[in-house]
């Protein structure tokens, strides 16, 4: 079996809301919204959980997305208690085939957020430019690569 990469993203209590975002900016499907509320009970208590040693309420524990292809997108609220330091040095790249796709991926991401390279050629892609959407994500969005080498 081939070894797979998924990112996995959290979120501050904004997983459902982003998950719904990305969905609609890039054609995909929400496969799964499991809340914390919906967890068995655990046998011991979890660290860091309080109390009650688990998370409950209606925040995110695992979300899934299926973009068009099959790859997939993981995330999750993070845990009651636990804090939330943002996302730092990771982006996420996305390439289509046409310049056309590209811009519409674009274009839908940067809704509410910011363009920090518009698109324009690159010497690797017809089309490449880089957001951060407003759930503070950076994408890099590449259309139409170019054979190197």
């Amino acid at each position: 079996m081939p070894t797979t990469l998924t990112p996995y993203l959290s979120f501050p209590g904004t997983t459902r809301e982003a998950f719904a975002f990305y969905a609609q900016a890039l054609g995909a499907s929400i496969q799964t919204l499991l809340r914390y509320a919906d967890m068995p009970a655990p046998e011991q208590p979890m660290q860091g959980c309080g109390e009650g040693g688990a998370p409950s309420g209606d925040g995110i524990m695992h979300a899934s997305l299926v973009l068009p292809g099959g790859a997939l997108l993981f995330a999750g609220d993070t845990p009651p208690g636990m804090p939330f330091e943002g996302m730092k040095g990771v982006m996420l790249a996305l390439e289509y085939d046409t310049i056309d796709q590209a811009h519409s991926a674009f274009n839908a991401l940067a809704q509410g957020g910011q363009i920090t390279m518009p698109l324009a050629p690159a010497f690797w892609a017809r089309s490449f430019g880089m957001l951060t959407d407003r759930f503070g994500v950076s994408w890099a969005i590449n259309g139409e690569p170019i054979a190197l080498g």
